[in-house]
C-alpha cells in the first residue's frame, strides 16, 4: 500500500465534460394533433429570427429580422409549437455567460412573442458534443421537451448547419439566405425560401405559386435576393471572418 508521498504532485487535467444541450421553457400549447404536419417548427436564433451580433450577450443589441414577428405568429396563430435551436460557442470560449444567454432569450421574447421551447448548445466546435449544429441533438431535444415527433418537424435557419441539423435529426429543413449563407449550402439545402415569411407559408400552404428557391438558375429569375453577385459577397464575407456564421457549412466560426 502506498503513502500519500508516493502519489505524483501534479496530475494532467481532466478534459471538460460534455454535458446535453441548455433547455430553457416548456410547451405553452398542448401538441399539434396527431398526423398533423408540422407538429413543430423551429427557428435558429441569429440570422434568422434577429440580426447576427457575434457572441451576443447584451439584450440592448438584439433586431429582429425583417418579418420575424409576422412569420411566427403565423406559425402561432395556427396552433403549431414554435421553438428556437441555436448554436452559442461563445459560452465554451468564456464570452458568455448562462446569464447573458437567458438575458438575450427573454429580449428576443419581449419582441418575438413566447417560445414554446429553447434549445441551446453552450459548447465550442471541439468539444465533441453531440448537439452543435449541424448534429442532431439541439432537434432531437427540442422535440422531446414539446412531445411531438422529430419527423413532423421543421427547422428554418440561414446556413448550412440548420438544414444539415434538420436532416441529421430527421426533420425537414427550410434555408432562408443571407448574404453570409454559403453557394453550396444554398445548393445542399433543398428547400429555400426569400425570406422567413415565404419560409412559413412554405411549411405551412404549399401552394404552386410559392416556390422553394432550387438552385442558379432561379436564382438568375430573381426567385431569392442572392444572385450570382450575393453569392461572390457571401464568400467574401465568410473569408474575411465578418459574417457570424463563421467558414464552412458547420457554422464553425462565431456561432
Amino acid at each position: 500500500m502506498t503513502g500519500p508521498s508516493s502519489m505524483p504532485r501534479h496530475r494532467t487535467p481532466l478534459a471538460r465534460p460534455v454535458t446535453g444541450p441548455w433547455l430553457f421553457g416548456g410547451p405553452r400549447r398542448a401538441p399539434a394533433p396527431p398526423g398533423a404536419r408540422p407538429a413543430a417548427v423551429l427557428f435558429d436564433r441569429d440570422g434568422t429570427l434577429v440580426r447576427d451580433v457575434p457572441y451576443n450577450g447584451d439584450p440592448a443589441r438584439v433586431e429582429p429580422m425583417p418579418g420575424a414577428r409576422e412569420a411566427v405568429d403565423a406559425v402561432r396563430a395556427r396552433g403549431v409549437p414554435v421553438g428556437v435551436v441555436s448554436n452559442q460557442s461563445g459560452v465554451a470560449r468564456g464570452l458568455l455567460t448562462r446569464h447573458q444567454v437567458e438575458a438575450v432569450r427573454l429580449r428576443v421574447e419581449q419582441l418575438l412573442g413566447p417560445f414554446d421551447v429553447w434549445a441551446v448548445c453552450p459548447h465550442g466546435p471541439d468539444d465533441g458534443c453531440g448537439c452543435r449544429k449541424p448534429a442532431p441533438g439541439l432537434v432531437a431535444a427540442a422535440c422531446a421537451r414539446l412531445g411531438v415527433p422529430v419527423e413532423a418537424t421543421v427547422v428554418i435557419g440561414d446556413i448550412g448547419a440548420d438544414v444539415a441539423s434538420a436532416r441529421a435529426a430527421g426533420a425537414r429543413g427550410v434555408l432562408v439566405p443571407t448574404p453570409v449563407t454559403l453557394p453550396e449550402e444554398i445548393e445542399a439545402a433543398g428547400v429555400t425560401a426569400r425570406d422567413l415569411l415565404t419560409a412559413v407559408r412554405l411549411v405551412l400552404d404549399p401552394e404552386p405559386g410559392i416556390v422553394p428557391w432550387a438552385g442558379p438558375a432561379a436564382a438568375a429569375a430573381g426567385a431569392v435576393p442572392y444572385g450570382a453577385e450575393g453569392a461572390r459577397a457571401a464568400c467574401r464575407t465568410r473569408e474575411t471572418g465578418e459574417g457570424a456564421g463563421g467558414p464552412g457549412p458547420s457554422g464553425g466560426g462565431t456561432r
